[in-house]
């Protein structure tokens, strides 16, 4: 098994942490009153809905920490696109660790399956265009590398990571300021290489440029505003369409010519892929 590595993630933490938190102080209580120490499960984890698939390294680790010598076939890599009632994994080993384990190696798959089948869908619906979907930070809390994992096991890319990946110009940003112009400014002057600004109107465009912006956010503009938009920047810096993008929006917007589209959603609110775990007893 190759190693599974994200940077700045631990995985051993994480499952370590996970576990502790579903496990509390005594452990699986009902397994343990329930079951001989010495009985065998085999198990199933399959979808019931097609999904694109995102988290199954996890779910072997979980499973590898309560039972090294768990035997485990995983069928799809992360990143496939899955029928209904397709297998994902296939599991023989001890079947208190298994029990313990199946929950937080389910929460984990579903939610970042999750995300990579909503990413899939709004990639879908831009195929075909010149325009690359991006997510945003709007991520759970400790849960971020994973859930960007995802988006890109969906098909999507990554925007900024960390507040110190690039400097992104807000309106609260500029109120303080005093206008645009005077807020890139002062990023330039500190020195900062990558600065995003967000501009909601055609007349913001020009000072932005001028004073140093190299990407412009283009914030809750209907698509013949866009159009007009990505025509007065004329290639001069990449430029994303953001706000409100739906499934049902997303086609005409990218069609506008932007470069590209951020969706918060995909990380925000993207609802747990149905995914199930079915054990049989051996002995």
């Amino acid at each position: 098994m190759t190693p599974f590595t994200l940077p700045d993630f631990d995985l051993d933490a994480f499952v370590r942490a996970t576990l502790a938190e579903d496990m509390g102080q005594g452990g699986d209580i009902t397994s343990a009153a329930t079951i001989p120490a010495d009985a065998l499960f085999e198990g199933e984890m399959a979808s019931r809905d097609a999904i694109s698939v995102a988290g199954l390294p996890i779910a072997e680790a979980f499973f590898r920490a309560l039972d090294p010598a768990v035997s485990i076939e995983t069928l799809v890599a992360d990143g496939a696109r899955v029928a209904k009632g397709g297998v994902l994994m296939r599991l023989r080993g001890s079947a208190r660790a298994l029990l313990t384990a199946e929950r937080s190696a389910l929460n984990t798959v579903q939610h970042l399956s999750g995300v990579a089948t909503l990413t899939s869908a709004y990639v879908d619906c831009i195929a075909g265009t010149k325009a690359t979907l991006l997510d945003t930070r709007k991520t759970i809390p400790g849960l971020r590398v994973l859930e960007k994992y995802a988006v890109r096991m969906g098909g999507g890319t990554n925007h900024r990571m960390r507040l110190d990946d690039a400097a992104m110009i807000k309106d609260n940003h500029v109120a303080v300021a005093g206008n645009i112009g005077e807020a890139v400014r002062r990023a330039v002057a500190a020195g900062i290489e990558r600065i995003i600004v967000e501009v909601d109107r055609i007349d913001q465009i020009e000072p932005a440029l001028a004073a140093g912006a190299t990407h412009l956010l283009l914030d809750n503009m209907d698509p013949p505003t866009l159009r007009g938009a990505v025509t007065l920047v004329g290639g001069r810096v990449p430029t994303e369409a953001s706000g409100g993008v739906r499934l049902d929006t997303i086609k005409a917007i990218a069609q506008t010519g932007v470069t590209y589209v951020s969706v918060g959603r995909l990380t925000q609110s993207a609802p747990a892929a149905d995914i199930g775990l079915d054990f049989r007893p051996l002995r």
